[in-house]
């Protein structure tokens, strides 16, 4: 009974340390951490992640220990991720019952600190940048972060930094309520000296996760080396070091909370009348303990270099795990990479297709759109799920690899038929114009050129509803299926008729 109500008390936030408590424990931090990262399911396929603001989450695990005393306790965890949701965590572990649940305090920032100071004495110092001399003079904050922070002096109010001198506010001390680290407490009893080994679970917002591939097509078109890079993100402001980490890869079923965790506060100053602003804080900068992604050129290389260590794909009923086998730190405010898969030889069919319609009807000639077809198949040289993510495409130069576009990849079983799009293809024109109207019918016709020193294999998508031609066409969803292949630096036509509307 013990064990089971311990494993059912969620946690929430510690606002203050109550003084019934008559003992008080801090864990400064996990021993051992697991980090598992599922995506933004809002985010549509191949968008770059936005470090400034992801929307997926992450289910962390830690393991502490903890010595309790006999009698009554609060144990404050630290060092918990930020955007933690306080309905989700749970702890198991304690010898006994949980007695009372809190709730975090503000993080301490340059923000929070000023707007816990509002109406309190502060010193303004201020140093003379042609003599250095430093002068401090008592001030009262007058107003808050959300503008021009307004100091009262005994000489009159004014607002902070407008005075083209170096100015900083001194605080005497840190206000009650505010705390430097996220804070998980709970408040227990126990009937004798005890170690307790804890398990703490929660789920936390402001992570994500996305496949980033790396194509290298063969001189005839027809192979394909691919590599790929799993490139984890956070937002949160909490580091965690040495995790296991993994990711999922899917859609499992979770109500989204009615609430996002709050961003960190900014401390934006600006001066009265003077049209520009002058930050004294301005959140933590990006760091990628990762790789970074500078662009395509540097990716090529990346993928060209062995992996010593690739991410290993499981199976989590209809969800797809991937776990990195190594512990990895998940660091705050920045991205990592770790490799996915890596396939040589792919087999694949080059393809330029265009969608036509009405409205194409007598505007210029338009590029075919590039595609790259395959099956995902053992016998094509793939043959395994893969994950959603960005496709950047090269061609194999004679000097070094040459960018052929950038693309964009959906989750693929095994066995579904895989398609690229990588960019528009200028040797590849259509053009579509009316040959003639009778009866509320036009005939039209579709002009397919190709200036390059090969055939090419096209497809147009006709949008046209009922269509009668002599071609052979094939459905697909409310369209008809032209395939046709254009000779080297020729063309094709296709006249069919169809409805006006």
């Amino acid at each position: 009974m013990r064990s089971a109500r311990a494993t059912a008390a969620a946690l929430a936030w510690l606002a203050a340390v109550p003084a019934a408590a008559q003992n008080v424990i801090t864990s400064a931090g996990p021993e051992t951490a697991a980090v598992t990262v599922y995506r933004d399911p809002d985010r549509e396929t191949g968008r770059m992640l936005n470090l400034g603001w992801l929307g997926g989450y992450a289910l962390i695990s830690e393991t502490r220990t903890v010595a309790l005393p006999a009698g009554e306790s609060m144990v404050r965890f630290e060092g918990v991720a930020s955007g933690a949701f306080a309905e989700t965590a749970i702890v198991t572990g304690f010898p006994e019952g949980i007695v009372e649940r809190n709730r975090d305090a503000d993080l301490l920032s340059a923000a929070t600190l000023l707007d816990r100071s509002l109406a309190r004495r502060v010193r303004l110092r201020r140093t003379s940048p042609a003599t250095g001399e430093v002068r401090e003079q008592e001030a009262v904050i007058r107003s808050g972060a959300g503008g021009a922070v307004v100091l009262q002096t005994a000489e009159g109010f004014e607002a902070l930094r407008c005075t083209g001198l170096p100015e900083t506010l001194v605080y005497d001390g840190v206000p009650a309520g505010l705390t430097a680290r996220p804070t998980l407490s709970v408040r227990l009893r126990s009937s004798a000296p005890a170690t307790a080994r804890i398990t703490l679970s929660y789920l936390a917002a402001g992570f994500d996760w996305q496949a980033n591939y790396v194509g290298t097509l063969s001189p005839d078109g027809r192979r394909l080396d691919l590599f790929a890079w799993l490139t984890l993100a956070s937002m949160d402001d909490t580091s965690f070091p040495d995790a296991s980490t993994q990711a999922v890869a899917g859609q499992p079923h979770r109500e989204r909370p009615e609430w996002q965790p709050p961003r960190p506060a900014e401390l934006r100053l600006r001066c009265w009348g003077q049209g520009r602003g002058e930050e004294l804080y301005d959140g933590e900068a990006i760091v990628v303990t990762g790789t970074r992604i500078h662009g395509p050129n540097l990716a090529a290389l990346q993928a060209q270099a062995p992996a010593a260590m690739e991410a290993q794909q499981e199976d989590l009923g209809d969800l797809k795990l991937y776990r990195i086998p190594e512990p990895v730190t998940v660091a705050s405010h920045s991205q990592k990479q770790v490799a996915l898969l890596h396939r040589e030889g792919v087999r694949v069919r080059q393809v330029y297709r265009a969608d036509i319609d009405r409205d194409r009807i007598g505007e210029d000639p338009a590029p075919a759109r590039r595609m790259l077809l395959t099956r995902n198949r053992s016998a094509e040289g793939l043959g395994l799920p893969l994950p959603a993510g960005r496709v950047v495409m090269f061609g194999a130069g004679a000097a070094r690899p040459v960018m052929l576009g950038a693309g964009a990849i959906a989750d693929h079983a095994v066995g579904e038929d895989v398609e690229v799009q990588f960019g528009d293809a200028i040797g590849v024109m259509t053009s579509l114009r009316r040959i003639s109207t009778k009866e509320g019918r036009g005939t039209y016709e579709l002009v397919v050129s190709n200036d390059h020193s090969r055939r090419i294999e096209f497809e147009a998508m006709l949008h046209f509803g009922d269509i009668r031609t002599r071609a052979r066409l094939a459905p697909r969803g409310d369209a008809r299926l032209w395939r046709v292949t254009v000779p080297a630096n020729g063309r094709a036509v296709l006249r069919f008729g169809g409805a006006e509307n």
